[in-house]
C-alpha cells in the first residue's frame, strides 16, 4: 500500500485557499500554495509550507494554467490537489491530467464534471433518474428553433449557456422580441467565458427560490445527505447570502429533494462533495432541476455548522483511500442542529450597479470567531485586492439555536465588520439582513432588488492637481523612525471648517492645490470651503463655498481652480461628519511618500469612493476654532 496524503497542493487562491489549509493544518498534512504575482502577499502563500508564483498576469495565465499548477505539484512533491471552487475546480481536462500523473485529485472523476458541466447533457442524466425538470429544450439549433420551443413552453423563458455557471449566460425573456435580443448577447457571452456558445431554453419561474442539496459521494455508487441550504439572496445571479437548512420547505418538499439528489448522484457513482441545485415554486410546492455544481460549494461552511461535518476534511480522507485503500466508513449522514446563514463581503459598490472596487485595504475590522461565528477570510489591513480576480473579501457566517438567532447573529457580526481603502457590500448585507422578506423567510431570487442601501460616501468624479485626505494634527513624533510631521498644511484653514460644521476639531477633510475635485454624493451632506478662494458649484450652480452649504443626494459638487490671490495656495473641504478613513499611527492625514494615511496612502484618484462619517448634530461654531490665516 502507499503511503497516507502527507502534502497537498491547493490549487486556488483567496478564502477557500486559507479554508483547505486550516483543515490540512488540523489532518497534519502540509500545503503548497500557488499564487499570482499579484496575490504574492496574501496570507495563503505566507501560511503554506511551500510556495509556488504563477508569474504576473489575470486568470488565464496563472490559475488556469493546468500544466504549470501541475508541475509545481510534482516539484514540491504534492500527493494530491485540492481545487477549491472556480479556476480549475470543474475541469475535466484537469481532473484527468492530475489523475495521469499519479496524483489524487480531491474532487470528482474527469467523466462527472464533464456531464455536469454540459447543461443539457446534466438535464438527460436528471431525466433517467427520474428527477423533475422545468419544462424545456436540449441544445437549441437556430435562434428560430428558439422560439419555436419558447411558444411550446410558454413566456417568460430563460435563455441559458450549456456550458455556463454562476449566474454567467442567461437572460430571461417576457416575449418574442425579448427572446430575438437576447440570442447572440447569450451566445457571445457564453463563447467568451466557457468556449461554447450552445444555448437552451428553461421556463421562467416568477420569484422562484433556489433550493440546493448537499451531497458526498464515495465514488463506489453510496452517496450521503448532507442537508439542504436556500442560496435565493442573489444579485445578478449571484448568491450573497445563503443558509442551512433551507427554510419553510413543507417535509414532503424536503425529503423530495433530498431523494431525488440521492438517485441523481447514485447514477454515476459520484466521488466527492457536490451539490444538486433545484429551482422551488413555492405557489406550486414543485422543485424542478437546475444543474449540479461537481466541486465545494463557496456556502458550503453553513452546511457544516449545522452538522458538524468538516466537508474538506472528508474530500482530503476520500482521496486518502484512493492511495492506500482504506474504507470509506467515516462518510456517513448527519443530523442536523440548528441553524446557520452565511454572508459574502465582496470589495464591490452597490451604488454602482455592484461593480467590483479593488484597491489597497487600508484598515480591517473582522468580528471576534467564536462557537457561533466564523469568519473565512484571507487579508489583512496592507493586503491588495487586484482587479484580475473575483473581489471577494470574507465570508462571515453565524449560528444559531434556530433560524432568528442565527439571522440576529450574523447581524451583529456583520456590525463589527470594517473594511477600510475599498468599498464593499457590507450596508447592502446589514440591510439585506433585515429585508422584511428576509426576515419572514419568503425571500426569492428577486427579492435582494428590494434592498435599499443608504450609504454615505463621495465618489471621485474628477481628482484634481494633488487632493489628498488630511486632518488638522497630523502626525507627530515619528522623525526618529523616519516619518516626518504631516497633516494639513494650513491646519487652521481646515479646524475653521471644521467647527463651522459641527464636527470634531480634528475631522478629516480635503485638502485641495492648484485644482479642485468634482465629487458626487449618495447621501445628504452639509460642506463648507475654507482656505484659498475657490469657485464652487453644485450641479453646476454656484454656492457661496465659505459658509456652510447643502449638497443633496445625488449630486455633484465641483471644486473648480484653487485662486492665487494671497489666501494662500491650498484651500479645504470638509464635509459635515468628517471623512471616515482610518487613523494611521494616530493621523488620518495622508503620507504619500510613505503610502500610508488618507485614502489609500496616496492623492485622490478617479473612481476612488471616500466613506463620510455621520453628520454631527448640534450646529457649528466658527469660534471654536483658531481664526484662519487670511
Amino acid at each position: 500500500m502507499s503511503e497516507p496524503i502527507r502534502r497537498v497542493l491547493i490549487a486556488n487562491r483567496g478564502a477557500i485557499a486559507t479554508r483547505v489549509q486550516r483543515t490540512l493544518k488540523k489532518l497534519g498534512v502540509e500545503s503548497v500554495a500557488v499564487y499570482a504575482e499579484a496575490d504574492h502577499a496574501s496570507r495563503h502563500v505566507a501560511d503554506a509550507d511551500a510556495a509556488v508564483s504563477l508569474g504576473e498576469g489575470a486568470a488565464t495565465a496563472t490559475y488556469l494554467d493546468a500544466e504549470r499548477i501541475l508541475a509545481a505539484a510534482k516539484a514540491h512533491g504534492a500527493q494530491a490537489i485540492h481545487p477549491g471552487y472556480g479556476f480549475l475546480s470543474e475541469n475535466a481536462a484537469f481532473s484527468k491530467a492530475v489523475e495521469d500523473a499519479g496524483l489524487v485529485f480531491l474532487g470528482p472523476t474527469a467523466a462527472q464534471i464533464k456531464a455536469f458541466g454540459l447543461k443539457h447533457e446534466a438535464r438527460r442524466l436528471a431525466t433517467e433518474a427520474e428527477v423533475p425538470l422545468l419544462p424545456g429544450t436540449g441544445v437549441l439549433a437556430s435562434l428560430d428553433d428558439a422560439v419555436a420551443e419558447a411558444e411550446q413552453i410558454g413566456y417568460p423563458v430563460m435563455l441559458k449557456s450549456s456550458a455556463g455557471g454562476g449566474g454567467i449566460g442567461m437572460r430571461v425573456a417576457a416575449d418574442e422580441a425579448a427572446l430575438r435580443r437576447a440570442w447572440d448577447s447569450v451566445a457571445g457571452m457564453a463563447e467568451s467565458s466557457f468556449g461554447d456558445s450552445r444555448l437552451f431554453l428553461e421556463r421562467f419561474v416568477t420569484e422562484a427560490r433556489h433550493v440546493e442539496v448537499q451531497v458526498f459521494g464515495d465514488g463506489a455508487g453510496r452517496v450521503a445527505i448532507l442537508g439542504d441550504r436556500d442560496c435565493s439572496m442573489q444579485r445578478r445571479n449571484q448568491k450573497v447570502i445563503e443558509e442551512a437548512p433551507a427554510p419553510d420547505l413543507p417535509d414532503a418538499v424536503r425529503e423530495g429533494m433530498h431523494e431525488a439528489a440521492r438517485r441523481l448522484m447514485e447514477s454515476v457513482s459520484y466521488r466527492s462533495a457536490g451539490t444538486v441545485e433545484f429551482l422551488y415554486d413555492r405557489a406550486r410546492e414543485a422543485y424542478y432541476f437546475l444543474e449540479v455544481n461537481a466541486r465545494l460549494q463557496v456556502e458550503h461552511g453553513v452546511t457544516e455548522l449545522v452538522t458538524g461535518v468538516d466537508i474538506v476534511e472528508w474530500m482530503v480522507r476520500l482521496g486518502e483511500t484512493q492511495l492506500t485503500g482504506g474504507k470509506t466508513d467515516f462518510i456517513h449522514e448527519p443530523n442536523t442542529c440548528g441553524a446557520a446563514i452565511q454572508a459574502r463581503v465582496y470589495a464591490e459598490d452597490p451604488a454602482r450597479d455592484f461593480r467590483p472596487a479593488p484597491g489597497l485595504v487600508t484598515g480591517l475590522v473582522l468580528p471576534e470567531t467564536a462557537p457561533d461565528v466564523r469568519v473565512d477570510d484571507w487579508l489583512e489591513a496592507g493586503t491588495v485586492i487586484p482587479a484580475t480576480f473575483d473581489p471577494l473579501v470574507t465570508k462571515i457566517l453565524a449560528a444559531g439555536t434556530d433560524r432568528e438567532a442565527a439571522r440576529k447573529r450574523l447581524a451583529s457580526a456583520l456590525a463589527e465588520t470594517r473594511v477600510d481603502g475599498v468599498v464593499t457590500n457590507l450596508d447592502f448585507l446589514r440591510a439585506a439582513l433585515e429585508l422584511p422578506d428576509f426576515v419572514a423567510a419568503h425571500q426569492h431570487t428577486g427579492s435582494a432588488a428590494a434592498v435599499e442601501v443608504h450609504s454615505r460616501t463621495a465618489e471621485v468624479i474628477a481628482a484634481g492637481t494633488q487632493t489628498s485626505v488630511q486632518d488638522v494634527e497630523g502626525r507627530l513624533g515619528y522623525w526618529h523612525v523616519g516619518v516626518p510631521p504631516s497633516g494639513a498644511f494650513d491646519f487652521r484653514s481646515l479646524a475653521h471648517g471644521n467647527a463651522l460644521l459641527g464636527n470634531d476639531a480634528n475631522a478629516a477633510g480635503l485638502e485641495m492645490l492648484a485644482q479642485g475635485p468634482t465629487l458626487r454624493f449618495t447621501a445628504d451632506v452639509t460642506a463648507v470651503v475654507t482656505g484659498a478662494n475657490a469657485e464652487v458649484t453644485v450641479d453646476d450652480a454656484t454656492v457661496d463655498g465659505r459658509t456652510p452649504f447643502a449638497v443633496p443626494a445625488g449630486a455633484t459638487l465641483r471644486v473648480g481652480r484653487i485662486a492665487t490671490d494671497g489666501l494662500g495656495l491650498r484651500a479645504y473641504l470638509a464635509v459635515a461628519g468628517g471623512l471616515a478613513v482610518p487613523e494611521v499611527l494616530g493621523s488620518r492625514a495622508t503620507f504619500d511618500l510613505g503610502a500610508f494615511g488618507g485614502h489609500g496612502g496616496r492623492a485622490l484618484r478617479t473612481g476612488d469612493v471616500l466613506p463620510v462619517g455621520e453628520a454631527p448634530e448640534a450646529p457649528g461654531d466658527a469660534s471654536a476654532a483658531p481664526a484662519p490665516d487670511l
